[in-house]
């Protein structure tokens, strides 16, 4: 027992002098040659760069990027000294200028208002006078007229066209015969209808006229002849007595006749 005891304090102070270092050392010994014997399987010490290789792994070698260069700066054309485009003719005509008061004044004077023109004016030329022969008394609706016959003052609503007994008659425009008809003051009468409810009467005919109520006639067209079937204006030379009517209202035949 004492033996067992002594042995182990023997040991105790080996480790605790020098026999820690040759352990040390020992341990060293075994981990160089461990080393050595590695590095003797691979082929020699590894490269610093030969880690990849050591462990097996072979790395890709890295792009090579071409150095950066810049694009090339474009420089904006010079503008060219071209003629300027003419800008395009719109359909809208330009506004006229309005004239100056004396021209505005001129033109009035030179083309009458349409009000002051005759209201037949624009019929002139589809009318023609049913005789030929002087006027013997005028149109009168809005004044008094002497009546050589009735001896009196009083309106006409026609003109008293003078010509011979027998000359004939034509009518002033085309139409149709409305009425052939005895009128009590003025005697054998023939009635004529026209465009724009217009109508022309021929009075104081020989009592025979050429026509009838219907009749389609042209003018100029003989419709009958001068008489003295009028009784009202038996006191004057033979005449024919003619009227128009526009819408049943007289007018004025002066109007619508060939100047």
């Amino acid at each position: 027992m004492d033996e067992k005891k002594s042995a182990a304090q023997k040991l105790e102070a080996f480790f605790a002098g020098k026999g820690f270092y040759m352990v040390l050392m020992v341990c060293l010994a075994v981990i160089g040659l461990s080393a050595w014997t590695l590095l003797s399987q691979t082929g020699g010490a590894a490269e610093p760069g030969d880690a990849a290789a050591v462990s097996g792994l072979v790395p890709e070698p890295f792009p090579v990027l071409d150095a950066w260069t810049p694009a090339p700066v474009r420089e904006a054309p010079a503008p060219t000294q071209e003629d300027p485009e003419e800008p395009e003719e719109t359909e809208t005509a330009a506004a006229e200028p309005e004239p100056e008061p004396e021209e505005a004044a001129q033109s009035a004077a030179e083309e009458p208002p349409e009000e002051t023109r005759p209201a037949g004016a624009e019929e002139r030329n589809f009318f023609v006078w049913p005789v030929n022969g002087t006027l013997e008394r005028d149109y009168a609706m809005d004044a008094l007229r002497y009546d050589p016959t009735m001896l009196d003052w009083r309106t006409h609503d026609g003109l008293d066209l003078a010509a011979a007994m027998g000359t004939p008659v034509r009518a002033a425009g085309d139409g149709h015969v409305a009425r052939v008809y005895e009128d009590e003051r003025y005697g054998t009468t023939v009635v004529i209808t026209h465009a724009n409810g217009l109508s022309s009467l021929y009075a104081n005919l020989a009592a025979l006229p050429t026509v009838s109520a219907g009749d389609l006639v042209t003018v100029g067209q003989v419709i009958g002849s001068v008489g003295d079937t009028a009784p009202c204006e038996i006191g004057e030379a033979a005449h024919l007595h003619f009227a128009m009517y526009r819408e049943g209202v007289s007018v004025n035949p002066a109007d619508y006749l060939p100047g």
